[in-house]
């Protein structure tokens, strides 16, 4: 793997260790070559995870739509910095250049971005692995409903099992890289 795509808040959350882990997902991937592309803020967990990787000397594509810049704060020291005009676009280049995906601790961006991911997966439009840095049991919530989709019927077995679900990011990679 060469390189992960990263969605998570741009913000901190009420707990240190979020920020902590970010960080440390953007020291790990540097320490293992692997590129971080995000969403290119310079808040919040975006921030942590772009700095984690920059401090190791990684590479970090950041993408970030033209009106989103004040609001987000563009990161202004990542490897790239890659403008677009929309929501869309970011989405789709954030896609095309991860080889896999990772959701850490976000709103409702975080968790839009990593169920398309996982949507057109299982509709077979990539094949590339995703997962979730479930950090303090932050997505232990949505792994009990993906867990009663597939008791429901409305979610494969094979798709939910699939979802590399970790709490620290050394492990995470090591997972992703299975």
């Amino acid at each position: 793997m060469r390189s992960l795509t990263v969605f998570c808040g741009s913000r901190k959350g009420n707990n240190s260790i979020y920020i902590n882990e970010a960080e440390n997902l953007g020291k790990s991937a540097a320490k293992n070559d692997i590129e971080i592309v995000y969403g290119g803020s310079s808040s919040g967990l975006m921030g942590a995870v772009a700095d984690g990787a920059l401090s190791q000397g990684g590479k970090v594509t950041g993408i970030i739509p033209e009106d989103l810049k004040p609001k987000e704060i563009a990161h202004q020291h990542v490897t790239n910095l890659i403008t677009v005009n929309s929501m869309h676009e970011r989405k789709a280049l954030m896609y095309e250049k991860g080889e896999a995906f990772v959701a850490m601790p976000g709103g409702i961006g975080t968790l839009e971005e990593f169920m398309e991911v996982l949507t057109w997966g299982a509709i077979g439009h990539h094949q590339k692995r995703c997962a979730l840095l479930n950090v303090h049991d932050y997505y232990a919530p949505l792994h009990h409903f993906l867990e009663h989709m597939v008791k429901e019927g409305f979610l494969s077995h094979t798709i939910q099992k699939n979802i590399v679900i970790e709490d620290n990011a050394e492990n995470l990679l090591q997972s992703l890289k299975i």
